[in-house]
């Protein structure tokens, strides 16, 4: 649970795991007898712990080549230190990029875990008054934005889709996509990647048959689900390179996401091996 909290507010599993061990110690080196509620002490420090974290990633993120997209997590079987239920989607998980750290941690403690302003007054320290104007401003900024939750027909789309590149159809990929899709890639510095999203139907499909036809006819592609949303893997003599993360609306690709970041697919490429596609 405590890695889950930390995951969804720093959009780092490595970061959420250093995150929960810093807050055990700190539990350690209290006397138990000191705490009225150990696990609310827990929870209390975690959020605070990736309040502090989100913000200092934030000022790092300045020097960071080209755009930063959220580490994935396995949904298909989460790794044990997560409650897979409780991963908020990739696309909600871009978008609250939008908001500062405490935002943030307001935003996903009253809509994603149901805590109340006084429950969340108590955690952050602060007053209700207050967790309701940090909540109203959190949904301020993303009111012009869609949360966009994955298709039930997910599988056959993402054949679909699969079968149009591979046969290089053009005219039926673009049909497949959102006038105004966009694709964002992370390559973290380290590996190829483009530094500004692409976007509009015409140019996406030509990035999308273009890449394929260069770097993946030769691979291998494992369908599998990233934080609950309909993913593709793409693995080169055994390893992990890219992931593409799809957003959905209305039966058509609205936005994709490409995390070539080898530092963000570690932990994700351990579990993928664990797990069948669905």
């Amino acid at each position: 649970m405590l890695t889950t909290y930390a995951y969804n507010i720093l959009g780092s599993y490595e970061d959420a795991k250093d995150v929960v061990q810093e807050a055990y110690l700190r539990f350690i080196q209290r006397k138990r007898t000191a705490l009225e509620d150990e696990k609310a002490y827990l929870i209390r420090t975690v959020i605070n712990l990736s309040i502090n974290n989100k913000n200092r990633q934030k000022r790092e993120r300045k020097s960071y080549p080209g755009e930063w997209l959220p580490e994935p997590v396995a949904t298909e079987h989460a790794d044990s230190l997560l409650n897979r239920k409780e991963i908020l989607s990739y696309s909600l998980m871009v978008l609250l990029e939008k908001l500062t750290a405490k935002q943030r941690a307001v935003f996903i403690l009253k809509e994603a875990f149901t805590y109340d302003h006084k429950e969340i007054g108590e955690v952050l320290d602060i007053t209700e008054e207050n967790s309701r104007k940090l909540l109203n401003r959190a949904k301020e900024k993303l009111q012009a934005s869609e949360t966009i939750t994955p298709s039930k027909q997910a599988d056959a789309y993402i054949n679909k889709y699969l079968s149009v590149i591979q046969n290089a159809d053009m005219s039926q990929l673009e049909k497949m996509l959102y006038e105004e899709v966009m694709v964002i890639s992370d390559g973290g510095g380290k590996v190829a990647a483009f530094r500004k999203p692409v976007t509009g139907r015409e140019a996406v499909a030509k990035l999308l048959q273009g890449i394929y036809k260069k770097f993946y006819t030769h691979v291998e592609i494992r369908k599998t689900s990233i934080n609950n949303q309909p993913a593709l893997c793409y693995i080169e003599d055994g390893r992990l390179i890219n992931c593409q993360v799809f957003s959905m609306q209305k039966n058509v690709l609205h936005n994709i996401y490409f995390i070539s970041n080898p530092d963000k697919l570690n932990a994700f490429e351990k579990n993928l091996f664990k797990t069948v596609t669905f």
